[in-house]
């Protein structure tokens, strides 16, 4: 029945088709070492999409120096979220539209602490989309009490001996411990 408003109410849309029904959002990053603030991410990734693949990239378009092999960054985190069924692990290479199309996802999620990160994350999304312009990217804000938090600062901090366990998920600590010694840990 159309009433004077109908024309302001957008047609409804069809879910991404990814397994069945499932809206699938994909967060790529290094996550050289997953950190509260990716967890955050991912967690309220996961009220917008019915899964999130976390993407764990081979190589990054900002050079760094992997801590973490990649394979064993893959394991840490697959334990992480050993018990979340609507999220997956898998190492991926190349473009990112060419890995989000295979999977059948057309949702990009991205973390933004600060306006620093912004014009670049901007960039890239503008490129994803001239890729393929049926993807979508989605900027989200940590919670405030992550803003500052990167991996980048907690490997930075890790190599030092400081402690660390109030920024990264138990799982993670273990293999920091392991790799930095137990100062990580505050022990």
């Amino acid at each position: 029945m159309e009433t004077r408003y109908s024309r302001f109410i957008p047609p409804r849309r069809e879910k991404t088709q990814v397994n069945g029904n499932r809206r699938i959002a994909i967060y790529p990053g290094s996550f050289d070492p997953l950190t509260l603030g990716h967890d955050d991410i991912i967690r309220r990734a996961l009220k917008l999409a019915d899964g999130v693949v976390i993407a764990v990239a081979e190589r990054t378009t900002k050079p760094k120096e992997p801590t973490c092999p990649l394979k064993k960054r893959v394991e840490i985190i697959s334990e992480v979220y050993a018990d979340e069924p609507s999220v997956e692990v898998v190492q991926f290479s190349g473009l990112l539209v060419d890995f989000a199309r295979a999977r059948g996802a057309r949702l990009i999620v991205r973390g933004l602490r600060a306006v620093s990160d912004f014009e670049y994350e901007f960039q890239m999304a503008l490129m994803n989309r001239s890729l393929w312009p049926e993807i979508e990217v989605i900027f989200m804000a940590p919670a405030t009490s992550y803003t500052f938090l990167s991996s980048s600062l907690v490997r930075e901090v890790a190599s030092l001996g400081g402690d660390v366990s109030a920024f990264v998920p138990p799982i993670v600590l273990e293999y920091l411990v392991e790799y930095y010694g137990p100062g990580v840990a505050g022990r």
